[in-house]
């Protein structure tokens, strides 16, 4: 049986929304990975390892457990996945965020987790090792994000759990039970609200929430929900119905669907708004550092470690940032020579951010343009790739309810084998939307980038579900931003303006990892962050803004995508230095996908045994 469910390029495998779903566009991540082979049936979800040809022997055994607990555990937290999965029970359910329930699931992971680190893995063949490495990575960033009490922290400066549960309202609605499992989700949205409430009220009494100045305009996010019955999203399902069913039936649930959202969800969401004007937002911690919070410097260097899946430090980080920004500002200047423009870089920004010859006038001229640049895209994959994933892609407007402080374009996946992923791209602030930085944006949010690499990983059936439908933010982010860099040797910008859009996105993620480690750990302000990156990058400031303040509420995220991407490229040039002749561009890329998401360590074992494969033939 299938299951509709979406998921945002960002995905983490944790119960908070702000990781699963952030990327996850609207779901936006929600509250699952992507899946999109919900073919899979309860059978297999708990034996899936016997399937996958794991071996016998204790240890083999005892790994093999491990990772069934584990997924097992997921699916046992998780409603949607579970369901998506095929559990019937799990219908209609929403996630329980108690105390009881998030100390119980902390309980057991941390117990997984010992049981992991105690195995003796060197009896263990290459694939076994690399799912004992990932898993470890992922039970243990659970149990950290547990410890330093980021369950706290259910809203970003981008968004939060009241826009990415809205998320119910989007499923197909084929039948009775289709809305029966609604309705529960409905009736249980006021006591979700609760839970999730109640974590930020102890998150102001421990000092532990956004940063205030993050937050401006945050409120608005929320009103947007609160509107008459006939105009709710949480409404739609009821305004249209399949053939099949009855008046009588449609008259019942239109009925009940009213009932329900005008007593129920409208003020749940009246309730948190009040709550986040009068109680929240005014109390809302004054520092932007992410090291100002309990345990907040140990909290910092763990998410720098998690975030780059290396041993690195976040001075190392910020030494590394300050390098890239010097080495890209100069190729920059390269591009204002070129054009011959009169004036320093500062007046060239400036003539970036204000000329109309670089601005949409309307929203669908905007969406034509990138729908153009995305067919042009995918004409340069089979000179690039072997293969490529047999789902596609389209492209829709970022919901409007959170478009003012999104980001320009995310990748949203599908769970479906029959349904599409969607390459979202933001209409809000036209004017702030230039069109030199699309052709980037598209690469990297749509193909060679995030779609791909994303399908492709759907696509891996010999690999167990914990990898299936994970997302490591340093391959992803960094995939996306080198797919960037492809389009050079591609083609793909056809103007100089285009090729310092480009320029100014790889900037843009240089100076990640200075801001974000500034302003986390060096003591930063937001307005010098800000300043930083208006002063080095050609994003609008409406996108500087909206862009810090998004580091400042998610420490440490922003650093994947650099240091993921020159991870990539020094492989790449190893390859290319150890094989000469022999470097087939083609496979190189094959060789990078082929094991799904993974840390960058475990990226340059894979890459170094494809050398050593070609260099023996």
């Amino acid at each position: 049986m299938t299951r509709t469910k979406t998921m945002m390029h960002n995905a983490d495998n944790n119960y908070n929304e702000k990781d699963l779903f952030m990327y996850k566009p609207l779901v936006p991540c929600l509250l699952l990975l992507s899946l999109s082979a919900c073919q899979i049936n309860s059978t297999e979800q708990t034996s899936q390892t016997e399937s996958l040809g794991v071996a016998t022997s204790p240890v083999n055994q005892q790994l093999a457990g491990i990772i069934d607990r584990a997924w097992q555990l997921r699916l046992d937290t998780n409603p949607d996945l579970d369901y998506a999965m095929g559990n019937e029970a799990a219908a209609g359910k929403l996630t329980d965020l108690s105390p009881a329930a998030l100390a119980a699931l902390n309980d057991k992971r941390s117990g997984l987790l010992e049981e992991l680190k105690q195995i003796d893995t060197s009896s263990l063949n290459k694939e076994e090792k690399i799912n004992a490495q990932i898993l470890e990575y992922q039970i243990q960033n659970s149990v950290d994000l547990y410890r330093y009490k980021d369950h706290y922290l259910p809203i970003t400066a981008e968004s939060g759990f009241h826009a990415y549960i809205a998320s119910i309202a989007k499923g197909r609605f084929q039948n009775q039970e289709d809305y029966q499992h609604y309705i529960s989700k409905l009736k249980a949205l006021p006591g979700y609200f609760a839970q999730q409430t109640y974590w930020m009220k102890q998150g102001l009494a421990s000092g532990i929430t956004p940063a205030k100045a993050s937050l401006k305009g945050f409120e608005d996010s929320i009103s947007a929900f609160i509107v008459p019955v006939e105009q709710s999203g949480y409404f739609k399902p009821f305004t249209h119905y399949p053939n099949s069913f009855s008046e009588q039936e449609k008259q019942a649930l239109t009925e009940q669907g009213r009932s329900l959202v005008s007593e129920l969800v409208l003020p749940s969401y009246q309730a948190f708004y009040d709550f986040m004007v009068n109680e929240y937002l005014p109390n809302a911690r004054t520092s932007i550092a992410a090291s100002d919070l309990p345990d907040g410097r140990e909290f910092y260097e763990n998410r720098v470690r998690y975030y780059t899946t290396l041993n690195m430090t976040a001075d190392e980080v910020h030494v590394l940032g300050l390098q890239e920004v010097k080495r890209i500002r100069s190729e920059m200047q390269k591009v204002i020579d070129q054009v011959g423009f009169d004036g320093d870089f500062a007046a060239f920004l400036i003539f970036l951010r204000t000329d109309p010859q670089f601005y949409a006038k309307t929203p669908i001229e905007l969406l034509r343009y990138t729908a153009l640049l995305a067919k042009k895209a995918d004409a340069i994959l089979p000179r690039y790739f072997g293969k490529l994933p047999r789902k596609t892609y389209g492209i829709q407007e970022v919901p409007a309810q959170i478009a003012p402080k999104y980001t320009t374009g995310r990748y949203s996946g599908s769970d479906r084998d029959d349904e599409p992923g969607y390459y979202w791209v933001n209409t809000y602030a036209l004017d702030k939307r230039p069109l030199y930085e699309m052709e980037a944006l598209t690469l990297h949010e749509a193909v060679p980038g995030h779609h791909l690499q994303i399908a492709l990983n759907q696509e891996l059936t010999s690999l167990p579900n914990f990898r299936r439908y994970s997302y490591i933010s340093a391959f992803g982010e960094g995939w996306g931003l080198y797919s960037e860099h492809l389009g050079i040797e591609a083609g793909f910008y056809q103007d100089p303006y285009s090729n310092f859009g480009r320029l100014t996105y790889e900037m843009w993620r240089a100076a990640r990892l200075v801001v974000d480690t500034g302003m986390h750990a060096k003591g930063w302000t937001r307005q010098q962050a800000i300043d930083f990156m208006a002063s080095n990058t050609a994003l609008s400031l409406h996108n500087v803004t909206t862009e810090i303040d998004r580091y400042i509420t998610w420490p440490g995220q922003a650093l994947s995508y650099k240091i993921g991407e020159l991870t990539i490229k020094r492989m790449r040039q190893k390859a290319e230095q150890a094989l000469g002749d022999k470097f087939d561009i083609r496979a190189f890329h094959d060789a990078v996908l082929a094991n799904g998401s993974v840390p960058m360590a475990l990226l340059e074992q894979q890459i170094d045994d494809f050398i050593a494969e070609n260099a023996a033939n």
